[in-house]
C-alpha cells in the first residue's frame, strides 16, 4: 500500500462574480441630481461600484461590511432632508431592516435624521479619523450606542483609540 502525502494547495480568490452566486450581497443605490439629490458614502468599503447611468450608481457589499449612507435632498425653496445612516449588511440569515434603495436590507446601527443630528454624527466620524482609525473599523457597538444616545438626546460618547483597541482584541478572539 503506497500512502503518499498530497499537499493542499489553497484555493484561489474568486472574482466577484463568482462570490454573487455563492455569497449573499448588499446592493447600495447611490445618486446624485445637482442642487436636488445627494445619496453617497460617508466610509464604508463596497466590493464593486457599478456606474448604472450619468447620476446613479449602485455599490455591492459583502456580509458584516459596515457602511455610512448620507441622503440629501432639496427642492425650490431650499433643503428639505438631512439623513445619516450607518449600516451593517447581513446575511439572509441575519435580522435586517427594509430600508428604500438597499436590496435586500441591511442592519441599522446609527439613523440621524435632520441637520443638526447629521451634523453632529458627522463630527464623530471626523474626530475617528482624526485618531487614524477607519470608521468602517469601529466597534458595531459604539455605532448603535452614538444612535441612542442621539434619540435621547443624551451627550454623545467619543470613540477613543484604546477602545478601538480593545474591540480589535476581542473580535480577535472570536
Amino acid at each position: 500500500m503506497n500512502t503518499t502525502t498530497q499537499m493542499a494547495t489553497p484555493p484561489s480568490p474568486q472574482p466577484l462574480a463568482a462570490l454573487a452566486s455563492s455569497t449573499p450581497l448588499t446592493r447600495v443605490s447611490l445618486a446624485y441630481v445637482e442642487q436636488r439629490i445627494n445619496l453617497y458614502l460617508r466610509f464604508g468599503h463596497p466590493a464593486r461600484t457599478v456606474q448604472l447611468d450619468r447620476w446613479r450608481r449602485c455599490a455591492v457589499f459583502l456580509p458584516t461590511v459596515i457602511f455610512c449612507r448620507i441622503r440629501w435632498q432639496s427642492n425650490d425653496y431650499g433643503t428639505v432632508r438631512w439623513q445619516l445612516m450607518v449600516l451593517q449588511a447581513c446575511t439572509p440569515l441575519d435580522a435586517m431592516q427594509s430600508i428604500p434603495g438597499i436590496h435586500p436590507g441591511a442592519r441599522i446601527l446609527l439613523h440621524a435624521e435632520g441637520e443638526q443630528k447629521t451634523r453632529a454624527v458627522l463630527a464623530r466620524i471626523d474626530a475617528i479619523e482624526a485618531l487614524g482609525i477607519e470608521p468602517a473599523e469601529v466597534s458595531p457597538a459604539y455605532w448603535r450606542t452614538l444612535g441612542n444616545r442621539l434619540a435621547a438626546h443624551l451627550p454623545l460618547p467619543d470613540y477613543s483609540a484604546e477602545r478601538h483597541a480593545a474591540w480589535l482584541a476581542g473580535r480577535a478572539l472570536q
